[in-house]
């Protein structure tokens, strides 16, 4: 089963372009993410239908940042994504009629509704400029070049 890894390119992009001045093109994003510069506009829509990126048009157009990363939880990023349930485990329904069935999926829902309560807090206690903070300081072992 393959990841969704939109949050984690976002957060990604969201850094390069605020440790490169605000501002990048598609195809440069594109080369840093190993895809294509049309995937790349499709992904960064969801950032700019949320007011975190402008788009510019033109030659030598792209993506401005539209938000100080100081104020941008990685929560704000995960909702602006819009997904609609963070992990792949779900309740069955291959015999709603059965208690069995039933009592498993109570409990898997309820389980599942505390760790998505849970790591929406800690997305939502996380800033950006924390993680770009991580890149540029020397706890990380690497410099961002």
């Amino acid at each position: 089963m393959q990841s969704d890894t939109r949050l984690v390119r976002l957060l990604h992009i969201l850094i390069h372009m605020h440790l490169r001045g605000g501002v990048t093109t598609s195809a440069t994003i594109a080369l840093m993410l190993h895809t294509n510069p049309v995937l790349v506009r499709r992904t960064m829509a969801a950032l700019r239908e949320s007011g975190y990126v402008n788009s510019t048009g033109g030659r030598g157009g792209g993506w401005v940042l539209a938000c100080d990363l100081n104020d941008l939880t990685v929560r704000d990023v995960y909702e602006a994504i819009g997904h609609t349930a963070p992990f792949v485990i779900g309740p069955s329904d291959d015999n709603p009629e059965c208690p069995v069935e039933a009592a498993v999926n109570c409990h898997i829902n309820e389980a599942l509704d505390l760790t998505e309560s849970t790591l929406l807090r800690l997305l939502g206690e996380k800033r950006v400029i924390e993680i770009a903070y991580d890149v540029t300081s020397s706890k990380s072992g690497k410099r961002f070049k």
